[in-house]
Formats: structure tokens, sequence, C-alpha cells
């Protein structure tokens, strides 16, 4: 061996050896490993560092706030009606529900159009390049040529007759046109429901927090009447006490009420489809005295309720869908007649007895001289055998109708339990709203009564601060309880499906 050769082997070696012994040399006696040992194992080389900044860089042209479409004043109060005209036309969900309906609307007029009969043109150019040579009888002859020609071509195919396979598909489509279109009705529905309910949530919170500034207003009657009693000599450093703490109390209902009616207004915004930072003025609710009516939960209103729900109605027409499919599978096993044709000019001295059909169209055969030809077929086409796919595609749409058959079975009975709660809440809802009215307006009397006595030094500042207190929860209770007793009507009105249009 080359002595070069050797002293490079030993070198090498020397070097894969002395990591392993400073290993060796670096070893903890105790077998127990420490905490840094822990921390270097257990981190991955990849792992993040924690002082690492996740924040994204920006990016100007994505944070974009959305613009309304709709022109929005500020010097004008809309109404809850004019609010669901401007959701309806900004919401997202009514624009992808309208275009939902679009598209089915096309995909039945494709299923339509395979009644009609197909028609092609095709136009060839072909170029034939020959050279060689042939030997025969000790002789060579070297030839060579070049040759030209052309095909127009109309050819024709048209599905006469399918024992009812394309009038089932048409059916279908149909059906499940007819749900999107259900559909976008439901999504209007649906955005004039969550507006109104924002819109009464809006509005309650707006009652709250007047309510509280009112009851802040009280609270401050109630201490300046105990600051003079003091001043007189005649009221405690208690009496004082407590009516300060009354003002303070009021003080921070009315800072989280007024934060309660600026959250509410955002929500208002957003089920609008808008963005919160647009600012609008908003008409509050006219109070108008509500109307009791028979909530017995009838079968003749279910199922009145039920034959206009739109989740039922699609649900429904989902089903008829699903057995159109079933007829048009199971009619993929029956004969088809059809008609073909085509007729072509084909002219040069291209040598080719054929050429390969493109497509599903006929082949053009001979492009040799000049000449006019055609040919029309009438076939029949009979499947006899195709690995089960057939089967297979018949019992998937039975199971796609056992499917929708048990949904619609699913959403009758959801939409019952929903109609039957909201007439309970409804009929609740006026029933509070009937004790609220009456227990502010004895609460009312209750807090005059005792604020003039504690003035007029008979009451106590005690029997004062309990009937403002009293006062203040009979206000919220009647504005929560009448609000609320709008919103359950919308509710009824909505799982009724009879929310067509702004509640009244």
């Amino acid at each position: 061996m080359d002595k070069t050769a050797l002293t490079l082997i030993v070198f090498l070696l020397s070097l894969l050896g002395s990591p392993i012994q400073a290993q060796d040399t670096k070893q903890p006696s105790s077998s127990v490993p420490t905490n840094d040992d822990r921390e270097t194992s257990l981190r991955l080389p990849d792992s993040p560092s924690h002082q690492q900044n996740f924040v994204l860089p920006p990016n100007r042209e994505a944070g974009v706030i959305p613009k309304p479409r709709t022109e929005m004043r500020t010097d004008h109060e809309y109404t809850l009606t004019e609010l669901i005209d401007i959701a309806e036309r900004e919401n997202p969900e009514t624009r992808v529900a309208w275009q939902r309906a679009r598209n089915a609307a096309i995909s039945a007029g494709v299923a339509e159009s395979t009644y009609l009969p197909v028609v092609t043109a095709n136009v060839l150019g072909a170029y034939q390049g020959a050279q060689g040579s042939n030997s025969g009888s000790g002789v060579t002859l070297h030839n060579s040529g070049k040759l030209y020609g052309s095909a127009e071509t109309v050819s024709l195919v048209w599905l006469l007759f399918d024992f009812g396979g394309r009038r089932n598909i048409v059916d279908s489509v149909r059906k499940l046109s007819t749900v999107s279109n259900i559909g976008f009705t439901g999504a209007h529905q649906q955005v004039i429901y969550a507006v109104s309910i924002a819109y009464y949530t809006y509005v309650g919170a707006v009652q709250r927090h007047h309510t509280a500034v009112e009851a802040l207003a009280n609270a401050k009657d109630i201490e300046a009447a105990a600051e003079a009693r003091y001043k007189q000599g005649e009221g405690t450093v208690i009496e004082t006490a407590q009516t300060r703490d009354l003002t303070a109390r009021a003080q921070l209902t009315e800072v989280t009420t007024q934060g309660a009616e600026q959250q509410a207004y955002a929500a208002l915004l957003a089920a609008m489809g808008i963005s919160p930072l647009t600012t609008i003025r908003i008409r509050p609710v006219e109070h108008h005295a509500l109307l009791k009516e028979d909530l017995a939960p009838a079968d003749e209103i279910v199922r009145d309720a039920l034959s206009r729900r739109p989740d039922v109605l699609e649900a429904y027409n989902t089903v008829q869908a699903s057995q159109a499919s079933v007829k048009a599978a199971q009619a993929q096993n029956r004969p088809k007649i059809f008609l073909a044709g085509t007729g072509a000019y084909v002219s040069g001295q291209v040598g080719l007895t054929a050429i390969p059909g493109i497509g599903q169209q006929l082949p053009t055969l001979n492009i040799t001289g000049n000449q006019w030809n055609g040919t029309i077929l009438v076939g029949l086409s009979i499947p006899i055998f195709d690995g089960h796919r057939r089967a297979n595609a018949i019992q998937q749409a039975k199971n796609d109708e056992d499917k929708a058959a048990a949904t619609l079975n699913e959403v009758r009975l959801n939409a019952v339990r929903e109609i039957v709660s909201a007439q309970i809440s409804l009929r609740t809802s006026l029933a509070a709203n009937d004790a609220a009215s009456v227990s502010r307006t004895t609460a009312q009397t209750s807090y005059d009564a005792a604020l003039d006595s504690y003035k007029q030094g008979v009451g106590t500042v005690t029997a004062a601060v309990e009937a403002e207190t009293h006062l203040f929860e009979a206000d919220l209770a009647e504005a929560d309880a009448y609000t609320s007793a709008l919103s359950a009507a919308v509710m009824l009105a909505y799982v009724t499906g009879q929310l067509g249009a702004a509640p009244r």
C-alpha cells in the first residue's frame, strides 16, 4: 500500500474516534439528565424561538374596508323596513343564494338541451410524403413524391328515444332548481329575521341605557336630598353614604348599558351586511298595544306552517328529485334509439383509406379524388353487461332517496318543535309585558311617595333607595318585556314561514 494512502487512512480514523472519546469524557457520573440536558433534548432543531415576532407584514391592498353600495345618509333616521331593504341588497347571503339559483336554472337548461341533436363541423387537411427505392432483378429504382388533400365534414348525432332516461334527468334537475329558488326565498327570510331581531335587540339596549340614565338622575336627586338634610343637621353620615353608593352603582350601570348599546348597534349593522364602522341614525320603535290572539298549537296551524316553510319545501323537493334520479338510473338499463349522419366533401390525392374519427364523430373516408359523400344511420343500442356499474348507480340513487326522505321527516319534526316553542315564547312574553307594565306603574308611585316623604323628613333614606332600585328594575323589566314580545312575534312569523316582509 502507498505510504501516503496509509497516512490518510490513519488520519481519518483518528478523526472518527475523537468525538466518541470526547463524548465519553463529558458523560456525567449520574444517569439522571440535568435540566440543561432536558431542554436541549426536547427542543426541536426547527422550533421557533420564543422571542420571534409572529405579526405578519401589512398588505395595503388586502386591508380595504368594504363600502356599501347603497348610499347611507347621516341626516335620516332609518326605520326597520328601510334597514331590511338595505340588508337585502347588501347582505352577501342573498347574493350567494341568487347566484346559486341562477346556476341551478342554467343546469336545468343544460339537461333540457339533451333532447336536441348535436351538429358539428370538421375541416381536415392532409399531407403525404414518400421517398425511397425499390429493387428487383438487379435494378434499383428511386422514387419520391408529395401529395395533398382536404376534407370538410358535417356530422349529426341525435338520440331519438331512451325510454324516459332524459325525461327523468330533466325532472330531477328541475326539482333541484326549485330547491335553489326556495333557498333564495329562505335566504331573504333569514335576513329579514336576523335584521328584525338585531333591531329589537338594539332598541331594547337603547331603552335600557335611557333607563340607566334616568336611574342615575334619580340617584343624584336622592343624594342631593341627603346632603341637604345633612347640612341642616337632620341627616346622618350613614344616609349620605348610602345615597353616594346608590349614585356610584347607577353610574356603573349607565356605563355598562352604554357599552351594550354600542355592541347591539354593531351587531345590527353586521346583520345588515355592512361595516360596523358605518354611522347611521336609527328610528326607535313606536310603542303600540300588542294584539293577543289564540296561540293554541292547533294541527291546522302546524300543517299550514309546514306547507310554506322554506326548509320543509327544500327537503320535499329534494325527495322528488331523488325519486326522479332513481328512475333515470333505472332507464340506463333500457335500449336507446339514435340517428347519426355525416356529409363530407373530399379533394386531393392522399393515399388513405380512412381518417380516424374525432371525439364521437364518424370517420371520413377516402381522401382520394374530388367527391361528395354522405352517410345516414339509424341504430339501436342495448346494454348487456357493464360490470354492475348500472346496478350500483341504481342502488346509490335509492340510498340518496332514502336519505332525502329521512331528512324530510327530520326537518318536519324540527319545524313542529320550533313552532310550538315560538308559540309558548310569544304567549309568555305577552303575559310578561302586561305584568311588567303594572309593576312599573306601582314602582313609580312608590318612588315618588318615598322620595317626597324623605324630603319632608317623614320617610327614611333606606325606603327611598329601595323604591328607586325597584323603579329601576321595573323600568328595565318593562323595556325588556316589550322588546321580547316583539322578538317573539318575529320568531313565530319566521318559523311558520310567514315572514316575507318587515314586521309591523
